[in-house]
């Protein structure tokens, strides 16, 4: 029986439509019991910095930026060697019991918190310990997270001028723009998006002349230069000034991520692709050619994003609940903006999945693994001549998924002769997620960094001082710049899975305590049974990276780093249960949200908001 991706799309939408509006309502309404009438910190603390009350839509659209990076891109791809049923039900099922609610619960506990981070929460939540632990966990996330998306990007521009060209030119686009909206023109943003815009497609546009002029070579880079290049990059986004490199590169690939996906979907639904990866393939028992593992445990650690992220953690106790200005809004922009991601992720699957299965495993498996295969190519060698680049050998998920997309985008009347762009403009698309993410995430490495090596020497504490701030980005750059180059795709990107599935079972577990100490014990089991499964999962994962790939391989440093990720995970887990086994005592609270926001009314009145 074919599978049509049009019915994937459809159902897809449908059951994360339902999720958001029944599950989604009894969270806010039973479990957490939003309250709109008690003031938010963004109301409490305006310092117009970064306290701001912001607008519904336009806080939804930084978390949603911040939270959707190549995750939902290339997880499911990734994934897609087991087949497209496991990655499908795991992206449905997590995103709706397990990311989702991850994503709310703690963006609420930051907000009831007065926008505190993972760490400050544990500290109050739980115990000193635990705060030290979720600290150290969140930091060493984001060196793996780091590492790992610098992998993808590198595998997708290595040997290619004309990707490379365009990509590079976005860090000039983005400096250019920084610099007209500060100086040249400032509050100008519909002029500066629309040179940002035009700018963009332009180094797309020309890189086919750019790569057939004598200037190429400057483009041509091997992998490991890349990989280099890349940790110097997240050196100077996470050093410069916000405003000049790391804004409105945010901003202008805003645009392309939303345009982009909403292209795919159209065009999933004007093509209507029939899925050629079978249900599941041999490889659900291990001994893949992109992943070693079977699909218990890597199907959940190699979706990670598309269904749940302890990434997201650092967002939801970050930027976004200094911006939230009523208790309400939790709901759109914490379960909301996860079940979208949710549907990225499963139209990147359908895109990936799309192609022939041959052709798949061909440009994701290395050369030696592909020949022991014994597969032939089938569109590959046609599409390679279309898109004007080898295609074979790229691992990683960004390049088979660009094919994917451009082979739909092809296929839509009078499209076909424009694959060569689509393909670039998919891996630009890609790169900007991507590079968006080594943007933010070496920044906030950089300000965890200092806030943690602060406790020893005081001065680093200022984020504004000059060799605190060079020395800690730095620090970090160097930390998973050596980290990328120790293994490819295969090896960090479980490394990336399992980290961020530890640290979403660590945040499960907070959020668990969260829930406890407001008195509905009785809907524990919300975070707690996701909390314990993912627990299971991501420890049987780590165990198999350690023992069956990292030590086999001498890779010494991915085994500290799994087991150091470890330890700080166990110790938070332990002491939220010792504080479960306290909050046990605390009687059941009853009340109900009408109850609840009568009580807030008479006590802080209506508040009213200048939102911006």
């Amino acid at each position: 029986m074919e599978m049509n991706g049009l019915y994937i799309v459809i159902a897809s939408a449908c059951i994360l439509i339902l999720a958001y509006r029944y599950y989604g309502a009894f969270l806010a309404a039973k479990v957490l019991v939003l309250d709109q009438f008690r003031p938010t910190p963004s109301v409490i603390h305006n310092d117009g910095h970064d306290y701001v009350p912001t607008n519904k839509w336009v806080t939804f659209g930084h978390h949603f930026a911040a939270i959707a990076g190549a995750g939902p891109l290339v997880g499911p791809v990734i994934a897609a060697q087991f087949g497209y049923l496991p990655g499908l039900l795991w992206i449905l099922i997590g995103s709706v019991v397990a990311g989702a609610v991850h994503d709310m619960v703690i963006l609420f506990a930051s907000i009831r918190y007065d926008g505190k981070s993972i760490a400050d929460i544990a500290k109050e939540e739980i115990s000193n310990l635990a705060s030290i632990g979720a600290m150290l966990a969140t930091l060493f996330l984001l060196i793996i997270t780091l590492a790992g998306m610098a992998v993808v990007v590198a595998n997708a521009l290595h040997n290619s001028a004309w990707g490379f060209f365009s990509v590079s030119m976005t860090i000039p686009i983005a400096i250019f723009v920084g610099i007209y909206l500060r100086w040249l023109r400032p509050g100008k943003i519909q002029e500066a998006t629309v040179i940002g815009v035009v700018l963009i497609f332009a180094a797309i546009i020309y890189g086919p002349q750019v790569a057939a002029s004598p200037y190429a070579s400057w483009f041509l880079y091997d992998l490991e230069t890349i990989e280099i290049m890349l940790a110097v990059y997240g050196f100077f986004a996470a050093a410069l000034p916000v405003w000049l490199l790391l804004a409105p590169r945010d901003y202008l690939s805003t645009y392309l991520k939303i345009g982009t996906i909403g292209a795919l979907a159209l065009g999933i639904i004007i093509v209507m692709p029939i899925i050629q990866m079978p249900a599941v393939t041999p490889y659900i028992y291990g001994g893949g050619p992109v992943l070693k593992g079977s699909v218990f445990p890597f199907i959940f650690i190699t979706i990670a994003c598309g269904a749940l992220s302890g990434f997201h953690t650092v967002i939801a106790t970050g930027t976004t609940p200094k911006m939230i200005t009523n208790e309400k809004e939790i709901l759109p922009i914490g379960y909301g903006a996860m079940l979208t991601e949710a549907f990225i992720a499963m139209m990147a699957l359908i895109a990936a999945t799309a192609l022939h299965p041959d052709d798949y495993f061909a440009i994701n498996s290395t050369v030696e693994s592909f020949k022991t295969l014994g597969l032939q190519v089938h569109e590959l060698p046609a599409l390679s001549q279309m898109v004007g680049e080898d295609l074979m050998h790229r691992p990683g998920g960004a390049v088979s998924l660009a094919v994917g997309m451009a082979h739909i985008f092809s296929r839509l009347p009078n499209m076909d002769h424009l694959m060569g762009y689509w393909y670039h403009f998919c891996i630009m698309f890609e790169a900007l997620f991507i590079m968006t993410l080594i943007d933010a995430g070496t920044r906030v490495g950089r300000y965890l960094l200092q806030e943690l090596l602060g406790r020893f020497y005081k001065p680093l504490e200022n984020v504004n001082w000059a060799p605190g701030v060079y020395g800690c980005a730095a620090l970090i750059c160097l930390m998973w710049g050596y980290l990328v180059l120790q293994g490819n795709i295969g090896i960090i990107w479980p490394l990336f899975g399992v980290s961020n599935q530890l640290l979403g079972t660590m945040t499960l577990a907070v959020g668990t305590t969260v829930i406890m100490r407001l008195g509905h014990k009785r809907y524990a089991w919300v975070t707690g049974v996701p909390c314990f499964f993912m627990a299971i999962i991501a420890i049987a994962a780590d165990y198999e990276n350690v023992f069956y790939s990292y030590i086999p391989a001498g890779k010494w440093t991915l085994v500290a780093f799994s087991v150091v990720m470890f330890l700080m995970i166990v110790i938070v887990l332990v002491e939220a249960v010792r504080s479960w086994i306290r909050l046990a005592k605390i009687p059941q609270n009853y009340k109900t949200q009408a109850e609840q926001e009568a009580e807030s009314l008479k006590k802080y009145g209506n508040v009213q908001v200048d939102i911006k």
